[in-house]
C-alpha cells in the first residue's frame, strides 16, 4: 500500500501542513523538524504525488511536443534538445508524432490539453491555427518549433527554409547541373513549401536552367525509394542531372534505389542533396550533400521562449527566433571520399 503525507505527518509526530511546507517550502519550517520529517520520508520510502499536487494547482510540470515524424532522425535530435533544457528547469516532454495527419495533430492536442500540460511545442501540418489559438485562450502557453509564426501572432523557433532550398539549388547550378529536380510534400507542409521557393529562386536566375517538381506523398525513406526508381527508369534525355530532396529521408530513399537499380551513378549521373544534415545522411555508402539545421539547438530554444512565455503569462512577448541554415557538401555532389567535408 502505497505510503501518504498522512502516514509520514503520522510517524514524524507533526501535522500534515508542516509534511507539506518539508516538501514544498522547507524555508520556513524549524531545521530540525525538516530533518525529523526527512528522515521518517526516507525510511518510509515516501514518494510524493507530483501529479495530483499539480494538477490541483492549475498545470502539471511537462510541456507536449508534438512533431511531424517520429521516425525521422531529425525531429528525435529535436526531442533531445526540448527534453535536455526541460529537465534543467524542472520539468520533461511528452512527445506526440502527427504523422503528417491533421486528425493525430488535433488528438494530441485535445490530449495534452486534457492533462494540463504547462505548454504545447508544435511544428504544426497546417495553416489553420485556430486550434492553436483555442489552447492558448485556454492559458496553455504553446511555442512553433521548425516552423515560423508567420503574422508573429505565436513564439516561434524556426530555419530560414528558403535560403536552404536556394542554396542547395545554387550548389547544383554551380557544379554545372541544369536539369534539377525537386522531390518533396506533402504540400500542406509549410517547410517543403518554403525550400521548394528558395530552389524556384536560385534556377529561375540561371536561364539554362530547369526545375521539376516531383511530389512526395511522405517524407519517407520509402516513397524516395519509389520516386528513385521512376527517375532511373526515365530516359536520358528526360532524366535530371541532379535531385533536391526535402529531407534526408528522402534523399537515403533516392540513393538507394539508384544503387539498386545499378545504370546509374551518384553524382556523376545525379548528383544529390539533400536537407537536415541527420547522422544517415553523412554515414551513407555515398555521404550525402545536405542542408544542416541544428536540431538539437532547435528544440533547447523552444523550451527556453516556452519557459520566458509562460512566467510573463499574459505579459508575454512573442519571440521569433530564426537559425540561418549551412551547407554541408559531400561526396554525393562531388567531393571525394575521404576528404574533410565542406561547410
Amino acid at each position: 500500500m502505497a505510503i501518504s503525507v498522512r502516514d509520514v505527518a503520522r510517524e514524524a509526530g507533526v501535522s500534515v501542513g508542516t509534511v507539506s511546507n518539508v516538501l514544498n517550502r522547507p524555508e520556513v519550517v524549524a531545521p530540525a523538524t525538516v530533518t525529523r520529517v526527512q528522515a521518517v520520508i526516507e525510511r518510509l520510502d515516501f514518494v510524493r504525488n507530483d501529479a495530483a499536487r499539480q494538477l490541483r494547482g492549475g498545470r502539471s510540470r511537462s510541456f507536449g511536443l508534438v512533431v511531424l515524424d517520429a521516425r525521422n532522425p531529425f525531429f528525435m535530435d529535436i526531442t533531445h534538445g526540448a527534453q535536455s533544457r526541460a529537465l534543467e528547469s524542472g520539468y520533461t516532454v511528452l512527445m506526440g508524432a502527427s504523422d503528417d495527419s491533421s486528425h493525430n495533430e488535433q488528438r494530441l492536442l485535445d490530449l495534452f490539453e486534457e492533462q494540463r500540460v504547462a505548454g504545447v511545442l508544435i511544428s504544426p501540418l497546417q495553416t489553420d491555427l485556430s486550434r492553436l489559438w483555442k489552447l492558448r485562450d485556454s492559458g496553455t502557453p504553446v511555442v512553433m518549433v521548425d516552423r515560423g509564426s508567420g503574422d508573429r501572432s505565436f513564439s516561434s523557433v524556426s530555419v530560414d527554409d528558403v535560403a536552404g532550398g536556394l542554396m542547395a539549388a545554387q550548389h547544383l547550378i554551380d557544379i554545372g547541373r541544369r536539369r534539377i529536380a525537386f522531390i518533396g510534400g506533402p504540400v500542406e507542409i509549410e517547410q517543403v513549401r518554403h525550400r521548394l521557393e528558395g530552389a524556384q529562386a536560385a534556377v529561375s536566375a540561371v536561364g539554362d536552367a530547369t526545375l521539376e517538381v516531383f511530389t512526395a506523398r511522405s517524407l519517407s525513406v520509402l516513397e524516395g525509394r519509389r520516386i528513385g526508381f521512376e527517375l532511373a527508369q526515365l530516359p536520358s534525355n528526360k532524366r535530371p542531372d541532379a535531385v533536391f530532396a526535402a529531407n534526408d529521408l528522402l534523399a537515403l530513399g533516392i540513393l538507394q534505389a539508384i544503387m539498386i537499380d545499378g545504370t546509374l551513378r551518384v553524382p556523376d549521373d545525379i548528383a544529390l542533396v539533400g536537407y537536415d544534415d541527420i547522422d544517415f545522411a553523412r554515414s551513407s555508402i555515398v555521404p550525402i550533400t545536405s542542408v544542416r539545421q541544428p536540431a538539437v539547438e532547435i528544440g533547447r530554444t523552444a523550451v527556453e521562449l516556452m519557459l520566458r512565455e509562460a512566467q510573463a503569462g499574459e505579459d508575454a512577448v512573442r519571440e521569433q527566433f530564426v537559425f540561418a541554415p549551412k551547407l554541408m557538401v559531400r561526396a554525393s555532389t562531388g567531393i571525394a571520399p575521404g576528404a574533410t567535408e565542406q561547410h
